[in-house]
């Protein structure tokens, strides 16, 4: 079985296709980019609606098949921003009812979860989510993945990049703050936000922005900061779910997953625990149709041809979704 699966959730518009062996056909990603501010979600719908049609025909190639030779499609269902989404939900339905094939909607979160596992092998993680709008730790309990801790605020990508646009910097700030970081010499005490399991970034975001403003600190030791604080509070995070339910293993998933800092410090605390951390490759970490499209095999139980009774689901959370594929 071949499953084409459409992601649209936010920036990135992309289209996977896997076979339910595992086994990686495709997958092609178009993303949405801006000098300076952040996502503008009609701005991003715009260029949903534009590369739809030439990302799914170069995953069609990339993956050597003809459109019927996909026998169902999947599409990220929430959480996302509506209008996004519903470009997602058009294209995919406009397919399956050109093929005459079922179709199933996948929350987004999840798929993060279930392609990490896939790729790295791990048997029963923690999850550490750090996307744009996410931040989530998570782990498989009673019949559904449980949210143990999360941002009580944005999520950690957004606090990146709104602290990057506030330094003059484009969209995506997180590879730049990155890049910044790496320069920075001294550590400047930052707000260390954790409550409980929970973490928040306002204060920190507004601290940072009184730091920059005032002329006394260097912008590169500012990123330096901001990263050992921030990570340094999802780590402690994440060990402390591991350890609550009594798992050895983490995975990484989410676009701040691809901060090489973030891992080194995940992989130090695994080590600590003699646990065992896994990062799956960069190109699923980032929002991608390819997990979409596996998480699609894995509940294609659930699949429907009722076209119509489809809908898509922005605040829909990951704790919402009954796990009848484990």
């Amino acid at each position: 079985m071949n499953c084409l699966g459409i992601e649209s959730t936010a920036h990135t518009f992309g289209c996977g296709i896997i076979d339910d062996k595992g086994r990686i056909l495709a997958n092609v990603t178009d993303a949405y980019k801006t000098e300076k501010g952040g996502i503008h979600p009609t701005e991003a719908k715009q260029h949903h609606e534009n590369a739809k049609d030439k990302v799914v025909e170069d995953a069609l190639k990339a993956a050597n098949l003809k459109p019927e030779d996909i026998d169902l499609i999947s599409f990220s269902q929430g959480p996302g921003l509506a209008p996004c989404l519903l470009v997602g939900l058009k294209k995919s339905t406009e397919l399956a009812k050109k093929l005459n094939i079922p179709i199933v909607g996948v929350n987004h979160c999840i798929a993060h979860l279930e392609i990490g596992k896939l790729l790295t092998k791990a048997k029963d993680p923690v999850l550490l989510y750090p996307s744009g709008a996410n931040t989530q730790v998570i782990a498989y309990d009673g019949g559904k993945y449980r949210v143990f801790g999360e941002t009580l605020d944005q999520g950690v990508g957004n606090f990146i990049d709104a602290f990057a646009r506030y330094i003059g910097l484009g969209f995506p700030g997180g590879p730049k703050i990155e890049k910044l970081a790496l320069q920075g010499k001294n550590y400047i005490e930052l707000p260390y936000v954790v409550k409980g399991m929970d973490v928040s970034f306002s204060g920190i975001l507004t601290n940072l922005k009184q730091k920059y403003d005032s002329k006394k600190y260097n912008t590169e030791d500012l990123a330096f900061s901001l990263q050992e604080t921030v990570f340094a509070m999802l780590v402690e995070v994440s060990e402390r779910a591991m350890a609550h339910c009594n798992k050895n293993e983490l995975v990484i998933g989410g676009g701040v997953g691809c901060n090489k800092r973030l891992r080194e410090m995940c992989t130090i605390m695994c080590n600590e625990r003699n646990g065992r951390f896994y990062a799956p490759p960069n190109e699923v970490m980032v929002d991608n149709g390819l997990m979409i499209s596996w998480l699609g095999i894995l509940q294609r139980k659930q699949a429907t041809t009722n076209y119509n009774s489809l809908d898509i689901k922005p605040y829909e959370r990951t704790d919402d979704v009954e796990v009848k594929w484990r």
